[in-house]
């Protein structure tokens, strides 16, 4: 299979930042095959060329790597730029920093992204294809959360949920994006709080659905993914096991494929 240079130096592991790769590209100091390569952009397959940087053979990690988190309140899923910094975020990925290989920790992607506000279930991994293949809207990989929100759940919003929920989605007062959610399923339901399953990841679905019906939500947690169960695992907010691929794949990919 085919990566970009680009790409395939970022997963390295060697370089601390894009910057670097970037620079290291331009001035002329990777090889491929002998070779000097100046084009961010080129295309080759790993496995048949040999990269060189520094003198050294350049190779990507030959093991995925596959985590599941029980996300924290307060962090972010995504790197931390500098204004993030200055702002005192807090990232998902920094909990892996001291505890992982440097060239897994560069790698490392969440599998979708959940809110600064939003805890629990959060698989982490290295494997791309995998992000692709649970995040890509066309599998419909269902995801169940625990809610609670500010005012009285009623009988009009548990049925609109159940139903779809008309979205609109406003910047400065005008809207640029409207969309009827797809039907979710709820159970365990009380005056306060409710388990809710969607089959689809857009951003700050289950907030936007609650104030779309004038509640908010003040309490959101993951619980699961398809069969996936983070209470099975036994970790606390902030920590996190690493797993075998055969597990997700049981858990999650075996239900949605039994189901076509």
């Amino acid at each position: 299979m085919k990566i970009r240079l680009h790409q395939f130096l970022s997963k390295s592991g060697i370089f601390t930042s894009k910057a670097k790769v970037k620079e290291s590209i331009w001035e002329g100091k990777i090889t491929i095959n002998g070779v000097i390569i100046k084009n961010m952009s080129y295309e080759f397959n790993p496995n048949k060329k040999k990269v060189i940087y520094d003198n050294k053979i350049i190779k990507l990690p030959q093991k995925e790597s596959y985590f599941l988190l029980n996300k924290p309140l307060g962090f972010i899923c995504s790197r931390l730029n500098s204004q993030e910094i200055k702002l005192a975020k807090k990232s998902v990925y920094e909990l892996f920093r001291d505890e992982t290989s440097a060239t897994v920790y560069k790698s490392l992607i969440t599998v979708g992204r959940l809110d600064e506000n939003t805890t629990g279930f959060l698989l982490v991994t290295t494997d791309g294809k995998l992000v692709h293949k649970i995040t890509n809207p066309e599998n419909n990989i269902k995801k169940t959360y625990y809610i609670e929100t500010t005012e009285s759940i009623t009988k009009e919003q548990i049925n609109s949920i159940k139903n779809g929920v008309q979205i609109s989605v406003k910047d400065n007062g005008v809207i640029v994006e409207e969309y009827i959610t797809r039907p979710a399923i709820l159970s365990n339901i009380k005056e306060f709080s409710m388990e809710i399953t969607i089959d689809e990841g857009k951003k700050r679905e289950i907030r936007r659905m609650l104030t779309s019906l004038g509640n908010e939500v003040k309490k959101l947690h993951r619980l699961s993914t398809e069969n996936m169960l983070l209470s099975d695992f036994n970790i606390d907010f902030g920590e996190y096991c690493e797993i075998d691929i055969r597990e997700i794949n049981v858990n999650i990919f075996n239900n949605i494929e039994s189901d076509r």
